[in-house]
């Protein structure tokens, strides 16, 4: 409330995420660097100068920069090397913008620059739908499958993220729509969160749906956690973006020493693990392609509890019965068929997870240029 009193633009990032809703038109996620160039006044509020804002390269020349930060080393991190604060705090970020709404009533930044970063926001947002449209040449669209995901979080969503390029495209992608409702690996990248992340997530906060966004790197560290989810009736849901590979590393590896080297990963039947264990698999492709050896028409097999259960035989026997004839009806023209598909396992997963199972959706996506450029090392 203190942020919308204020009116100024919010880009949030890590556990921030969420702190202001989906619909909110201070809420901007899109041109991040381009807008701390332009802006001449930066309030950082917990944010830290390290890599994730290049160091405190990105602001413009005589922006006056103040910060806020309870540990005065990260309030002060690579001060007077590329950037020099203009009043440093030491002290809590949320108290000082309760007070500055407080001491500031009626107060709010210009319409005209507000507007502008709404109108390239909304560009930004434009250009990623048709990036989204875009089938690659095998498998799944990460963006489609996303967005997908993205237009069937309830309100009571929380949002556990573990993984390197799939989920820096989700914090493109995916809103969270509560605050306190995303946790990640925070900025040391400390893959393998998720399983235990999502564990205390749901225990505490039972009436949450909970997401785990696994790459099928990180998934390595957490995939037999669907056991202590079985045993403990932890209905959680886990949608593996399972390109292949390290992709975020590979993203500069490749390009920086000329070899992709030890990021080679399979596209491997993660589903029938959590089956395995107890637990309902899913598995996600395109609908002409059956990802290898998985079997069925790669549209939304299920694999089962194990006992008697065994791979369906397409979109009918793992997503009829939960979702109904009209999947998608509800979703605009402006849906194509794949999302349509994507969206009706989504929500199969999500009546499981109802009933009380854990649930893994193991979608095999395509390449995407989507994150060429980002920075891993």
């Amino acid at each position: 409330s203190a942020l919308q009193s204020l009116g100024v633009p919010c880009y949030l990032g890590g556990a921030a995420r969420g702190l202001l809703p989906p619909e909110c038109p201070l809420a901007l996620r899109q041109n991040r660097r381009e807008a701390l160039r332009d802006a001449d006044l930066v309030l950082l509020a917990g944010t830290v100068c390290d890599f994730r804002l290049s160091y405190g390269r990105l602001f413009g020349r005589g922006a006056a920069v103040v910060a806020v930060n309870r540990n005065r080393e990260q309030l002060l991190r690579n001060s007077d090397v590329f950037w020099t604060p203009r009043v440093a705090l030491q002290g809590d970020p949320a108290s000082l913008l309760v007070a500055l709404s407080r001491s500031l009533p009626g107060f709010g930044c210009p319409r005209p620059w507000l507007q502008r970063l709404r109108e390239a926001e909304e560009e930004k947002e434009r250009q990623n739908r048709a990036k989204a449209a875009v089938p690659p040449p095998c498998h799944l669209n990460p963006l489609m499958v996303l967005r997908a995901l993205d237009r069937l979080l309830p309100p009571q969503s929380l949002l556990v993220a573990d993984g390197g390029d799939f989920v820096g495209t989700a914090a493109y992608t995916v809103r969270p729509r509560q605050p306190r409702g995303w946790m990640d690996p925070g900025p040391f990248g400390t893959l393998g969160v998720g399983g235990g992340f999502a564990l205390g997530a749901k225990l505490c906060r039972p009436e949450a749906e909970v997401w785990v966004l696994f790459g099928d790197g990180s998934l390595g560290y957490s995939l037999m956690e669907f056991d202590t989810f079985v045993r403990h009736k932890v209905p959680v849901i886990a949608l593996v973006g399972n390109d292949a590979g390290w992709t975020q590393i590979s993203r500069e590896q490749l390009p920086l020493l000329g070899s992709a080297v030890g990021c080679g990963l399979s596209y491997s039947d993660y589903h029938a693990v959590a089956a395995a264990l107890g637990g309902r698999g899913f598995i996600l492709d395109s609908a002409g392609d059956s990802g290898g050896d998985n079997g069925g028409d790669g549209v939304g097999d299920s694999v089962g509890d194990g006992v008697g259960d065994s791979v369906g035989d397409g979109v009918g026997d793992s997503v009829g019965d939960s979702v109904g004839d009209g999947v998608g009806d509800s979703l605009g023209d402006s849906v194509g068929d794949g999302e349509r598909r994507v969206v009706a396992v989504l929500r199969a997963a999500q009546a499981e997870c109802h009933r009380g199972r854990p649930v893994l959706v193991n979608a095999l996506l395509g390449p995407s240029d989507f994150r060429q450029g980002s920075v891993s090392v």
